[in-house]
């Protein structure tokens, strides 16, 4: 195994248990279309209005990786629909953006991600639209590669290629970490990248997937293992 110069992050569920803030940014969003817009959930309930998403996929197949224009379709139609203009799509979503960076990390994450960014260099890969910079911890990244950068989301190689060339380093010094046996693990590893699952919850690997080059449970075991096994410089 070639030493490890780069790591590359998963977001949500990684670093921080997304479920919870989905949650209160939908709860919050929806609280203040009811406030602002009152003919909105007289036309519409707040399950569909999540439900209304699966048609926006379907009508909008090509841009399924970028859930920022999803959600501000969704905003667009449910504001026509109840005969408002589409003016309130840029500060609904701004409530809902709010929101969505409001995480609470995992207690191990920070102190390592610390530790990590003195001797790797760390470039977090999300499908998702979580700002590092909102949250705080930019600084700790060499770089972010979104869905929306790359065009394509994971497990898709196009996104995994993106995180290598701005890396600076070659695809087998860099070990991807995330959640997702297949987006995350499976997807690394057909780009040609070393591959550790973070499975917090201690769930079962699928059957059908081949496994990964490392399992941690925590981000402290992440550091040990990159420290102890896979150690190098940028």
């Amino acid at each position: 195994m070639q030493r490890i110069r780069a790591v590359t992050l998963d977001l949500d569920d990684t670093l921080w248990d997304i479920a919870p803030v989905i949650r209160r940014a939908e709860s919050e969003l929806w609280e203040w279309l009811t406030q602002n817009y009152p003919r909105i959930p007289q036309r519409v309930s707040r399950e569909t209005l999540l439900a209304m998403r699966a048609g926006i996929f379907e009508e909008h197949p090509d841009r399924s990786h970028d859930f920022r224009f999803l959600r501000k379709q969704v905003l667009a139609k449910v504001a026509v629909m109840s005969g408002y203009t589409t003016e309130l799509v840029e500060p609904a979503f701004d409530v809902f953006d709010r929101a969505r960076n409001q995480v609470e990390f995992f207690p191990d994450v920070i102190p390592v991600l610390e530790a990590l960014t003195t001797r790797f260099r760390l470039i977090a890969v999300t499908n998702g639209n979580a700002s590092l910079q909102k949250i705080g911890i930019r600084h700790l990244f060499y770089d972010v590669v979104t869905a929306v950068d790359a065009g394509a989301a994971k497990p898709a190689r196009p996104i995994f290629d993106e995180a290598i060339r701005r890396s600076g380093v070659e695809r087998g010094q860099i070990l991807h970490v995330g959640d997702h046996p297949e987006n995350d693990v499976q997807g690394a590893r057909d780009a040609g990248m070393k591959s550790a699952w973070m499975n917090r919850s201690g769930g079962d690997w699928p059957a059908n997937l081949c496994h990964p080059d490392a399992v941690v449970t925590t981000m402290t075991e992440l550091q040990d293992l990159l420290i102890g096994s896979f150690a190098g410089k940028s």
